[in-house]
C-alpha cells in the first residue's frame, strides 16, 4: 500500500476504477495470477473489462468476487472514502453523515457501513490470547433510564439490569490488545468461560468486586479493586485503562449514532475494537489491514438488517 496521511492523499492515490481494481488484485493476489474462487487448482483465463473465467466450472469471476464489493452499484472510490472514515474517525461515522458525504441514499450509506463493519471481527484480527496484565470489567450499553422520556422509561431497570441494556464484557491486556464480547447478562456462567477462553492461564488479571468474578483466582492470579469504598488503585491492580475504552466506546455510541439496537451492538464494538487496537497504526497500514482481510461472503441487504 503506498503511503498517505490524510484522505486527499488517498483520492489522489486512486483517482479511477481501474486504479482501484489494480490495487485489489495486487492485494488479494499479490501480484500473482488470479486464483479462481471457485476451483484454485484452475487454469485461469484472462477475458475483457478486468473478467477472468475458471477453466474447471466454467464461470466467471473478477477481483470482487468473494468480497464484500461483489455485485454493489457503489463506486468503488465511495467504498475506500467510507473505509477511511469509518476506520480512522476517532468515533466513527453515521449513515445520515456518510451519505451526505458520497451523495447516496441514507439506506445505501447504513448497508455500506454494516458490510465494512463485517470485515472488522475481532476474530479476523486477533489470534492469540490476552496474557500478561489483563484487566477486566462490564458496561452497559443503552442510557440511563432516568434520563429517558417518561413513555420510553423501562420499569425496575436500574443498576445492573439489562432489561432495557446491552451487557458488553472487555478485556484488555495493557499495552496491548483489547477484546470486548456482547453478552445477555452479567452472571458467573456468562462471563467465566468467555475469560477463561480468551486469557491465558496463570496471568495477572485485574477487576472491581462484582460478585461474578469470585472464582478466578483458580486460573490465575486475581486482584481486585473495590469501587464501593471508593478504591480505585490497589498496588498494580486497576480497571482505569478498561474503564477508558467504555468512555470512548458510549461516546461513539450516543454522539455519533446516538443508539445502537441489540442486535447490531457487537458490530460497533467490534468497529471500535479495531480502531483501539491499531492506535499505533499509519494511515495506510490501518487501511491495508482491512483491506486484506476483506475477502470473503458480502452480506446481502436482507441479512444486514
Amino acid at each position: 500500500m503506498p503511503k498517505f496521511k490524510s484522505i486527499i492523499d488517498l483520492l489522489a492515490l486512486f483517482p479511477t476504477k481501474q486504479i482501484i481494481i489494480n490495487h485489489l488484485e495486487r492485494s488479494r493476489w499479490g501480484g500473482n495470477l488470479p486464483v479462481s474462487p471457485f476451483d484454485p487448482n484452475s487454469q485461469v483465463y484472462k477475458c475483457a473489462n478486468n473478467w477472468y473465467k475458471c477453466k474447471n466450472t466454467s464461470k466467471f469471476f473478477n477481483v470482487k468476487t468473494g468480497t464484500i464489493f461483489a455485485n454493489t452499484k457503489i463506486k468503488l472510490k465511495k467504498w475506500f472514502f467510507a473505509l477511511y472514515l469509518l476506520i480512522n474517525h476517532k468515533k466513527g461515522i453515521s449513515s445520515c453523515q456518510l451519505a451526505k458525504d458520497i451523495n447516496i441514499t441514507q439506506k445505501s450509506a447504513w448497508y455500506l457501513l454494516d458490510n465494512l463493519r463485517s470485515s472488522l471481527k475481532q476474530s479476523n484480527f486477533i489470534k492469540d490470547m490476552l496474557e500478561n496484565f489483563v484487566e477486566i470489567d462490564e458496561t452497559f450499553l443503552g442510557g440511563k433510564n432516568r434520563n429517558k422520556h417518561w413513555n420510553k422509561k423501562v420499569p425496575h431497570s436500574q443498576g445492573r439490569s439489562w432489561k432495557d441494556k446491552v451487557p458488553v464484557l472487555g478485556m484488555l491486556e495493557r499495552n496491548s490488545n483489547l477484546i470486548t464480547k456482547v453478552v445477555k447478562n452479567t452472571q458467573q456462567s456468562i462471563i467465566k468461560p468467555i475469560i477463561n477462553q480468551n486469557i491465558k492461564k496463570g496471568s495477572d488479571v485485574y477487576t472491581d468486586e462484582w460478585h461474578a468474578y469470585k472464582d478466578l483466582h483458580h486460573n490465575f492470579n486475581h486482584q481486585i479493586v473495590n469501587h464501593s469504598i471508593k478504591q480505585y488503585v490497589n498496588k498494580n491492580a486497576s480497571t482505569n485503562a478498561i474503564e477508558n475504552v467504555w468512555s470512548h466506546l458510549k461516546r461513539s455510541v450516543y454522539g455519533t449514532y446516538h443508539w445502537v439496537s441489540k442486535k447490531h451492538t457487537q458490530k460497533y464494538t467490534d468497529e471500535a475494537v479495531f480502531r483501539y487496537n491499531t492506535r499505533k497504526y499509519s494511515e495506510h497500514e490501518r487501511f491495508d489491514l482491512v483491506l486484506s482481510s476483506m475477502v470473503g461472503k458480502s452480506l446481502s441487504c436482507r441479512e444486514a438488517i
